[in-house]
């Protein structure tokens, strides 16, 4: 079943942040592409004796399971609650999130629901907008959005985000169980490499492409809808931040990159809202709805999405 509903609108007032400059753009995009770009290159410096076509295979299979874990369960389900499953089928995407190893279900819901609360002001957990100012503030708030937030303390109270969630004793149990979910991203892989191929080479390779250079994909395409997302994109919608779709993550991202669009309509369950955006994750959610294994989907009417990009046209004009 699908269903309209009126999303309510976001209650904090950003303070006004000044354009990031082109400088600054072409900085972020290269911090993110060159480490990646030197992922996407190593296969073919080892192919035939470190990289094959089941490594591929492994790779790919494992990537974007761990997108579908994070999109379609631990933020479009378990944080914005854009549509109603079974319990069943959220412990399975909790345990499917937690393989991408990006900390705990209960930890990963209240942090990203704190974050949109303060969305890009100073009590947003990862925001880039308040490094400093001038090229170098710039980039420090770039790297405190990526990573660097991962070492500084969390907000205290963190557990009062997730009430919803606690009340449900699977749920409980699938937040405990993170370590365990994270063995199983990695003895997956390697398991299927060894049986696939027959040998102990497989298992190795396997468990390197669909366990750890997997994880570090994962995590740095995920990562960059915290910090690139909020700098580098178009903003179709007006929204309360200054998040951006992003068409490079929107597709690497299964979806998760049409940032500015989601950040506008936070409880839909598809972010990509034109027909050309790509959003892998939503066409799972319809594949759970086909299979009878989700119901009652949050989605913006025609006249919300107008309302919001009229808005922003107002401001600019302004």
């Amino acid at each position: 079943m699908q269903q309209t509903t009126q999303l309510p609108a976001v209650q904090l007032q950003m303070p006004p942040v000044g354009r990031i400059s082109l400088t600054v753009r072409l900085a972020t995009i290269l911090a993110i592409a060159i480490p990646f770009l030197g992922v996407v290159a190593a296969p073919f410096f080892l192919w035939g004796w470190g990289f094959r076509w089941t490594d591929l295979g492994l790779l790919l299979g494992m990537y974007i399971l761990s997108i579908l874990g994070i999109g379609v369960g631990l933020h479009r389900l378990f944080v914005h609650r854009s549509y109603q499953t079974y319990t069943w089928v959220k412990f399975i995407l909790a345990a499917i999130g937690g393989m991408a190893v990006q900390g705990s279900l209960m930890d990963w819901v209240a942090i990203h629901r704190r974050h949109h609360q303060f969305s890009d002001t100073p009590d947003d957990p990862h925001s880039p907008r308040h490094g400093g100012v001038g090229f170098l503030g710039a980039l420090r708030g770039y790297w405190h959005a990526h990573i660097g937030w991962f070492f500084k303390p969390d907000a205290p109270g963190l557990h009062h985000y997730v009430k919803d969630l606690k009340a449900s004793p699977a749920l409980r149990w699938a937040s405990r169980l993170f370590p365990v979910w994270v063995l199983l991203g990695l003895v997956i892989p390697a398991a299927l490499g060894g049986v696939i191929t027959q040998s102990w080479l497989g298992v190795w390779t396997g468990l390197i492409w669909g366990g750890l250079i997997r994880i570090f994909i994962v995590h740095h395409v995920t990562w960059s809808v915290n910090s690139a997302c909020h700098l580098w994109g178009n903003r179709p919608f007006h929204s309360q931040d200054e998040s951006r779709n992003n068409l490079l993550f929107g597709i690497l991202a299964l979806g998760e990159g049409w940032h500015n669009s989601h950040h506008a309509f936070p409880t839909s369950a598809r972010h990509g809202l034109r027909w050309w955006q790509i959003d892998v994750n939503y066409y799972a959610i319809r594949t759970l709805v086909f299979l009878g294994l989700a119901w009652n989907l949050k989605l913006p009417t025609a006249d919300e999405q107008a309302k919001l990009r009229s808005a922003l046209k107002q401001i600019a004009r302004a």
